[in-house]
C-alpha cells in the first residue's frame, strides 16, 4: 500500500514557476509508473507527465517543454517542476502510482490505483 501527498501548490502569474511535491509513504513492488494528473474545473482529468523506474519520462504536448517530472527515490518523492506557466494551466494536481493493474498507457488516469489528495494550483493573467 502507498499513501501519496501532494504539496507545493499555490497563486503565481503568468510565466510564474512553481515546483509541486508529492511525499511517498508506504511500499508497493507494482509502481513502476507515476505520474502526475491535473483537473480542471467541471472538465476531466488531464494526465500531465509520467515517469517510469527505468527514468522514461512521457510528457502531454500541452506541458512539454514547459514541465519536468522526476524523482528523488532516496527520499521517495515525485516532483512536478513548473515553468512558464500560463492561465490554463490553473487545476488541481495530484499524483498517481501504479498499482497492480499495469500501465500501458502513462496518461491514462483510470489505470493508477494510488492517488494523493491533489493540490491547487492557479495562474493569474
Amino acid at each position: 500500500q502507498l499513501r501519496l501527498v501532494e504539496s507545493g501548490g499555490g497563486s503565481v502569474h503568468t510565466g510564474g514557476s512553481l515546483k509541486l511535491s508529492c511525499a511517498v509513504s508506504g511500499y508497493s513492488h507494482d509502481s513502476n509508473y507515476m505520474a502526475w494528473f491535473r483537473r480542471f474545473p467541471e472538465k476531466e482529468r488531464e494526465g500531465v507527465a509520467a515517469l517510469h523506474v527505468d527514468g522514461t519520462t512521457t510528457y502531454a504536448k500541452s506541458v512539454k517543454g514547459r514541465f519536468t517530472i522526476s524523482k528523488d527515490n532516496a527520499n521517495n518523492i515525485l516532483y512536478l517542476q513548473m515553468n512558464t506557466l500560463q492561465p490554463e494551466d490553473t487545476a488541481m494536481y495530484y499524483c498517481a502510482a501504479e498499482g497492480e493493474v499495469v500501465v500501458r498507457d502513462p496518461l491514462e488516469g483510470s489505470q493508477y490505483h494510488y492517488w494523493g489528495q491533489g493540490t491547487q494550483v492557479t495562474v493569474s493573467s
